[in-house]
């Protein structure tokens, strides 16, 4: 590639030059959601930078095996190695089957990220499609040597393990580190150390996702679906594994070490992690009632929104922050982000009614570098984006005509902001995007309500219509061929 991409490795804790294993071919694998419930804030921040890492790669040329998967069977509850399943807990409590539940949640998950118009990934694998892969795993890491049975369930031995390779390069914890960190649990006796973790688990009489395996039946544990479909679809040792930072440790530590242990090799080049979404300051959860999901927002039901916003405000107001930043969410800031989207917007589509001149005021190709660099500088979304502002200015400029373009330079300009606008920052205008067929229908009778009463010369109600639309972000023009609306 001719291009150099930077990008931040979680391992090695610096910028590196992008240099994929194979020439124009990547292999990218992120760590989807697990499906026991409505998709959050927190799971638009990765589908959202990992589209955009997807998009940019794709954009360079490189042909890309986008994996993200799906988890449905052996997340436990607060990622212990006891408890209850989070899909089974919640088939349990609803009275439906696991799979049932899966199924629910995985559609809404997919319709959350079409809003949001993140590509699909090349392939969405799951976790109970690839329970043969995980079994072979856990026996090659038992016949190497570090790992061990007890009581139908197998552990991989971190300490063991650590003879031979260093444990904890990802999050920078060494074994000392962790012991202090760990809780007793109940049936934590049977590992022969409390830093042991679950390759595979023998189920309860109770444990309703089951499967037969050499040490009876069980379900595997939940670091080691990934392990098993990363290697299945790319290779040993590929390109970039990329997730939230929440999944650092001990998840993406005990990949690492799944994947030493079984391949006698390290898994993954570049290591990146999106950072966490905050509220009004306080990290996002249930337990202090700040939780909103993706649809709430959506539709403005929750107590703490304002109003509604649509996915392509969400989208914006995520790419505002770099993805190794934290976001905090507040309706000032989303508001803030629906009026920097709408700008931007609405300069793309002046960009197409300018005219060309003979003469250009403007270094088109200047703004160009510059918005690749931000891009090539470990996917620097903000600084891309305040470099399209520096185009906006220049197209409202150009419409007032205090700026001027040749037709070189326009036709240059109108690829920038359809290349990083549209095809890398994924972001589409309101009309485009999700429920346009309704808003449409929607907004023509609204219009017409407001037509029949200015004819009847009400103005009252024709003016309260206009105000009450514009505060809603719906501006209304009235021509000589009619009228027209537009989101501000």
């Amino acid at each position: 590639m001719s291009r150099k991409i930077q990008i931040y490795n979680t391992l090695t804790r610096q910028k590196e030059v992008f240099n994929p294993i194979t020439e124009n071919h990547v292999g990218m694998y992120v760590c989807g959601p697990t499906v026991y419930g409505d998709p959050h804030l927190g799971h638009a921040r990765p589908g959202i930078t990992f589209d955009v890492v997807f998009r940019y790669l794709k954009h360079n040329d490189y042909k890309v095996r986008y994996i993200r998967n799906i988890t449905d069977a052996g997340h436990l509850e607060n990622d212990a190695d006891e408890g209850e399943d989070k899909i089974a807990k919640k088939a349990r409590l609803e009275q439906l089957e696991p799979m049932e539940i899966v199924q629910f949640y995985t559609i809404s998950y997919h319709k959350a990220m079409n809003d949001l118009n993140c590509l699909p990934p090349s392939i969405e694998p799951r976790a109970t499609g690839h329970i043969i892969e995980q079994i072979e795993m856990v026996e090659q890491i038992l016949k190497n040597g570090f790992a061990y049975k007890v009581n139908g369930s197998v552990y991989l031995d971190v300490n063991k393990y650590n003879e031979k390779y260093p444990y904890g390069t990802l999050s920078g914890r060494n074994i000392e580190d962790t012991l202090e960190g760990t809780r007793t649990l109940d049936g934590q006796s049977e590992k022969k150390s409390p830093v042991d973790f679950a390759i595979w688990k023998k189920a309860s009489p109770e444990h309703i996702m089951r499967w037969s395996s050499p040490w009876g039946e069980g379900f595997p544990g939940w670091h080691m679906e990934c392990s098993a479909m990363s290697e299945k679809y790319l290779g040993k040792t590929f390109d970039i594994h990329g997730g939230g930072m929440d999944l650092v440790f001990p998840h993406h530590e005990a990949e690492i070490a799944q994947s030493n242990a079984c391949n006698d090799c390290n898994p993954v080049n570049y290591w990146m992690h999106n950072n966490m979404i905050t509220v009004d300051g306080k990290k996002m959860g249930k337990s202090l009632g700040n939780f909103i999901n993706l649809e709430e927002f959506f539709n403005g039901t929750h107590e703490k929104l304002e109003r509604a916003y649509t996915p392509m405000t969400i989208r914006f107001f995520i790419l505002q922050a770099h993805y190794r930043s934290t976001v905090d969410f507040s309706n000032e800031a989303l508001q803030a982000a629906e009026k920097g989207f709408n700008k931007l917007m609405n300069a793309l589509e002046t960009l197409q009614t300018l005219s060309a001149t003979d003469t250009s005021t403007y270094d088109v190709k200047k703004l160009e570098e510059n918005c690749y660099m931000a891009m090539d500088d470990d996917f620097n979304t903000p600084i891309l984006i305040a470099h399209l502002f520096d185009g906006v200015r220049i197209i409202n400029s150009v419409k007032d005509g205090k700026e001027s373009l040749n037709l070189t330079d326009l036709e240059k300009l109108k690829s920038i902001f359809n290349i990083f606008v549209t095809d890398i920052l994924g972001l589409i205008s309101a009309k485009e995007s999700r429920g346009n067929d309704l808003t449409s229908e929607v907004m023509e009778l609204v219009l017409q309500l407001r037509g029949n009463a200015k004819k009847s010369k009400d103005f009252g109600t024709a003016d309260l219509i206009r105000d009450e639309l514009n505060k809603a972000g719906i501006q209304i023009k009235d021509s000589r061929e009619g009228t027209s609306w537009e989101v501000k």
